[in-house]
């Protein structure tokens, strides 16, 4: 897989009936952005398992480079667990023209585009298989009038299936950022967020750890409620930055139950935002 897309050397090609033909050239699987939009960096906020956290991550992210004055929007590529919407208080519906489709507008100008936005209740549940869930994903990138963005943040699915695959192989990422928690097989999952973006030759900009502690309200003591973290000897080991540790903060999660994200300043992330 990962030969077919990034392409051979011509030893590799010694003996191979298809060598004329593929002239040893990458093979690029990208998918043109609408022509309506102009977007110049595709950031993807990956995890390897679930509950992570990964949307908070991706919003608050977001949210730092509009405070600094960016355009930016929000692809909510997580089909069947979208929640990037509700977080900003967005409940009405994408409109569209005969050949496209015009993402909603938050609060704090963000342009947001999710499956949410489409369906005739926001609670339905969206009982589709991997193929037409990665090609609706495919048309946030290629049917929707993004305008003019200076960062566009891709809130993917947990794992390393159909729906992050086609974006790495669609869309044109300019790197990616891994989110993870403390628990003990942390190591295990971010390696293979890593190892699937390494293979698709996305750089991993670096990794961000959620629910790292709890900061006691009587005297404030950081509690590691979810046990000694892990975070920094993965990423030794990986050789990547660890770009932020995100307490569990009532404040955020106030904000995510209020709909109010579009006010959010989430300053554990500002290195973060500084790699980006």
């Amino acid at each position: 897989m990962a030969e077919q897309q990034n392409g051979c050397s011509p030893s590799d090609c010694a003996g191979c009936a298809h060598a004329d033909s593929c002239g040893s050239k990458p093979q690029d699987f990208r998918k043109p952005a609408n022509a309506s939009s102009h977007i110049r960096k595709v950031i993807a906020v990956v995890s390897g398992k679930g509950g992570v956290g990964k949307s908070m991550v991706t919003a608050s992210l977001a949210r730092m480079m509009k405070e600094q004055g960016f355009s930016v929007g929000i692809m909510d590529a997580d089909i069947t667990g979208p929640s990037i919407p509700k977080m900003y208080g967005i409940h009405e519906k994408a409109r569209g023209t005969e050949d496209a489709i015009l993402p909603c507008e938050a609060k704090d100008g963000t342009k947001i585009m999710s499956i949410n936005l489409l369906l005739e209740n926001e609670s339905d549940p969206v009982i589709w298989r991997g193929p037409v869930i990665a090609g609706v994903v495919t048309q946030f990138w290629t049917d929707v009038i993004w305008g003019d963005l200076d960062y566009l943040f891709v809130d993917m699915p947990p794992g390393t299936g159909d729906v992050p695959l086609t974006v790495f192989q669609s869309l044109p990422v300019d790197g990616v950022v891994i989110v993870s928690s403390p628990q003990d097989l942390v190591k295990m999952i971010v390696k293979k967020a890593y190892g699937m973006a390494k293979q698709m030759n996305i750089p991993v900009l670096g990794i961000v750890e959620n629910y790292s502690y709890l900061v006691c309200p009587d005297c404030g003591k950081e509690i590691a409620v979810f046990g000694e973290s892990h975070i920094d000897e993965a990423a030794k080991e990986l050789k990547v930055p660890v770009l932020g540790k995100m307490p569990i903060d009532a404040g955020l999660a106030q904000a995510v139950e209020q709909e109010r994200f579009y006010e959010v300043s989430n300053e554990y992330l500002a290195e973060a935002a500084n790699k980006i």
